[in-house]
C-alpha cells in the first residue's frame, strides 16, 4: 500500500437530551481534535438524530434551543433528524433552532408536506473537503407516515431516496457516508441492496457497535444511546489506487472525561430560561392528588378524564405509570406537570370492541402487567402501572381467577357487551403494541399531535369541576 490519507469521523446518536453528558462529550471531542491537529489532519463530527427530547426540562422549556446551542458550541459539522425532532417539535421550532446554525442539517427523505420541498435550513446532502478527500454525506430518517403528516412533514421511502442520492453523487466523491436514523436491521438491509455506500453511521435502535461491522463492501458503526459513548471511525484512503483501503471503528466512553466549563455554563443559562418559562401557574390545589401504580387513584382518574375530554370520546383508557408522582397541594406550574408527566406521548382515538376493553381491564388486574418495565415508544416512566378509566364503571372480584375477575362494565348508563363497538381515547404507545396488548387490535381513527399528555392535564386542571370529578370511583370491588 502506497501513500495513505486518513479521514477521522466522530459521531453521536440518540442523546435524548441527556444533557449532563454533553460537557464530557465536548471535552473528548476537543481532545481528539487537538490530536488530529498535531498530526496535521482534520475530521468530521456528526450527530445521527434524536438529540432532542422534551422529557428534559431544559429542552421543554426552550423548545429545543438548548440542544441547538450545544451542537453549535461543540462545533458539529453535520446532523440529521430523528423521529423525536420531527414528531415533538413544530416546524417553526425546528426552524428557529437550526436556521442560523454553523453545522448543516441533512436528510434526503424529509420534505415539507405542503410544498413538497425542503425548508431552507435542511439539505439533502453535503460534500465536505477533508484532508484533500471529497466526502459525500447524506442522511435518512425512519418513516412513520400517518403521524409525520400531522406535524406537516412528508417522510419518504428512505431506500428509494438514498438510491437517488447515490446515483447523483457517487461518481463525484471519494467517500460516501450515510447518517441513518433507521435502526440496525434497516442499516444492514441498506448495505445489502444499495451499492456504493462506504460507511453507514447508525441510530434509532440505540445499538452499540464496539467495532465497525462489514456488510458486503459497506461498513456500519453506531454509538449506543444517551451520550454514554462517542463513536470514532478511521477511514484509510489509498492515494495511488484511489480507493478506500481500510475502515476501523470503536466507541469511546465519556465517563471519565472532564466536564467542560463552556458547556456547563451554557446549560446553566438555558436552565434558568426554561425555569422561567415553565414557572407559569396553571392551578391551585387545596389538597394533593394521589397516584397509585397498583390501582385506582384520583390523579390517574384525572389523566383519564383529560384524555376523554380532549378527544371527545365515549371512554378513555390510560396507564397510571404515565404519572411519576403525586400532584402536590398549592400552586401548580407547567414545570411541575412536565416533571410528573414528561413523556412525548400523544393522544389517539381508537374504535375497539367491548371484548378488547374487557381483556385490557383484566390485564390491568395482573401484577405481570402493572409491574412491567417499558422501554421506548416515548415512555419515560418506571413501570406500566394499572389502567385508569373514564366513562366506565368496572365491577370486579379480585378473589376470582385471572381473566375472570371483571364482573361487569358499564359504559355510561348501559352494560357493555363484548360485541359493542366503542370509540375510546387512549395513547399512541398502545397502538404500537407496547403495554396493554388488546388495544393494538383497535381501529385507529385519529392521532392528536402535537399535544402531549401533560398538555391535556393542564387543560383539565383548568376545568371548574375536574378535581371533584376525578374523586369519583370507577373501579368497584364486589
Amino acid at each position: 500500500m502506497g501513500q495513505v490519507k486518513r479521514l477521522y469521523i466522530l459521531h453521536t446518536n440518540d442523546l435524548h437530551s441527556h444533557l449532563d453528558q454533553t460537557p464530557q462529550i465536548y471535552s473528548l471531542v476537543q481532545r481528539l481534535r487537538q490530536e488530529w491537529s498535531n498530526q496535521g489532519v482534520e475530521g468530521l463530527l456528526v450527530d445521527i438524530g434524536d438529540h432532542m427530547d422534551r422529557a428534559r426540562m431544559e429542552t421543554e422549556g426552550t423548545d429545543g434551543l438548548v440542544n441547538g446551542a450545544i451542537l453549535e458550541a461543540t462545533q458539529y459539522d453535520a446532523i440529521t433528524l430523528g423521529n423525536n425532532e420531527l414528531l415533538t417539535f413544530s416546524k417553526e421550532e425546528l426552524r428557529l433552532t437550526y436556521k442560523d446554525a454553523s453545522f448543516i442539517v441533512i436528510s434526503s427523505n424529509v420534505v415539507d408536506q405542503e410544498t413538497d420541498q425542503q425548508p431552507d435550513w435542511l439539505k439533502p446532502w453535503k460534500v465536505f473537503m477533508v484532508n484533500g478527500l471529497r466526502v459525500g454525506v447524506t442522511a435518512v430518517t425512519v418513516p412513520y407516515p400517518s403521524v409525520y403528516e400531522l406535524m406537516g412533514w412528508k417522510v419518504q421511502d428512505p431506500l428509494h431516496c438514498l438510491q437517488q442520492v447515490v446515483q447523483k453523487l457517487r461518481s463525484s466523491v471519494d467517500v460516501f457516508i450515510v447518517l441513518s436514523h433507521l435502526g440496525y436491521q434497516r442499516d444492514r438491509e441498506m448495505a445489502e441492496v444499495i451499492p456504493g455506500i462506504d460507511l453507514i453511521i447508525g441510530a434509532h435502535t440505540h445499538h452499540l457497535l464496539e467495532e465497525a461491522e462489514q456488510v458486503g463492501t459497506t461498513w456500519i458503526v453506531a454509538a449506543g444511546k444517551f451520550g454514554e459513548y462517542v463513536g470514532k471511525v478511521i477511514l484509510e484512503w489509498d492515494v495511488e489506487q484511489s480507493k478506500l483501503q481500510k475502515v476501523t471503528g470503536c466507541c469511546l466512553s465519556v465517563a471519565h472525561e472532564k466536564k467542560a466549563n463552556e458547556i456547563t455554563h451554557l446549560l446553566s443559562e438555558y436552565r434558568e430560561q426554561a425555569k422561567t418559562k415553565l414557572a407559569e401557574p396553571i392551578a391551585y390545589m387545596e389538597k394533593p392528588l394521589q397516584i397509585d401504580w397498583q390501582g385506582e387513584s384520583p390523579f390517574g382518574n384525572l389523566l383519564a378524564d383529560s384524555l376523554r375530554s380532549w378527544v371527545g370520546a365515549e371512554a378513555a383508557l390510560v396507564n397510571s405509570g404515565q404519572l411519576l408522582d403525586h400532584l402536590p397541594a398549592g400552586k401548580i406550574t407547567k414545570g411541575q406537570v412536565h416533571a410528573l408527566c414528561p413523556h412525548p406521548i400523544n393522544p389517539v382515538l381508537l374504535q375497539i370492541t367491548g371484548k378488547e376493553i374487557r381483556q385490557t381491564l383484566e390485564e390491568s388486574l395482573l401484577d405481570e402487567f402493572r409491574e412491567r418495565q417499558i422501554r421506548g415508544l416515548g415512555f419515560r416512566g418506571k413501570v406500566l402501572g394499572s389502567m385508569c378509566v373514564s366513562g366506565l364503571t368496572v365491577m370486579y372480584d379480585p378473589a376470582r381467577p385471572a381473566y375472570q375477575r371483571i364482573c361487569s362494565i358499564r359504559l355510561g348508563d348501559h352494560l357493555l357487551a363484548d360485541n359493542d363497538e366503542v370509540q375510546v381515547a387512549t395513547i399512541d404507545m398502545f397502538t404500537f403494541g407496547s403495554g396493554y396488548l388488546a388495544l393494538k387490535k383497535g381501529k385507529l381513527l385519529k392521532y392528536y399531535l402535537p399535544e402531549f399528555l401533560r398538555d391535556l392535564i393542564v387543560a383539565q386542571l383548568r376545568q371548574p369541576h375536574a378535581i371533584e370529578e376525578c374523586q369519583k370511583k370507577r373501579w368497584i370491588e364486589v
